[in-house]
């Protein structure tokens, strides 16, 4: 059973609540465009395993106040992966360097990302698209430039 509110708002909910425990390089993944089981996968990272389990608490929790439950929590003991799957949206929790192993942005490279941004009066959400990167031109040769220099003065 699909749940009543948006994937888009069940997923910006994660990425709010990731954002409260200071989750680190939060992503959103718009998987509808690529064949998933899911809309959405909410990216975040912690710095230790004890971060990984307050974030993921924080989502459990934010989302149980909107009245939705995870139909399935995984990785929790461990904490160096916690996938936390509400059926439209699915997050991913993870310390630094197991998110820098499995990649996933990059495994899912064919799908629509955006980064996560929050402002800090007014709590609104502002997802930033994330752009391909490209191969930037050598700048062109600075040997044109002419510096000159004061003389100094004496002392006396």
């Amino acid at each position: 059973m699909r749940s009543f509110i948006k994937p888009k708002n069940n997923a910006l909910a994660i990425a709010g609540a990731a954002s409260d425990k200071k989750a680190l390089d939060i992503v959103l993944v718009n998987m509808r465009k690529v064949p998933s089981v899911c809309d959405w996968f909410v990216v975040s990272s912690g710095t230790s395993t004890t971060h990984v389990r307050a974030i993921s608490d924080s989502i459990i929790r934010k989302l149980k106040e909107k009245g939705q439950r995870p139909w399935h929590v995984e990785g929790e003991p461990d904490a160096s992966w916690v996938l936390i799957d509400y059926g439209d949206v699915v997050a991913h929790v993870f310390l630094e360097e197991t998110r820098r192993f499995y990649n996933l942005e990059k495994l899912w490279r064919e799908a629509p990302q955006e980064h996560y941004k929050e402002r800090a009066r007014g709590k609104k959400v502002k997802v930033k698209a994330r752009a391909k990167v490209k191969a930037k031109a050598k700048p062109k040769s600075r040997s044109k430039i002419k510096v000159v220099r004061k003389p100094r003065k004496k002392k006396r």
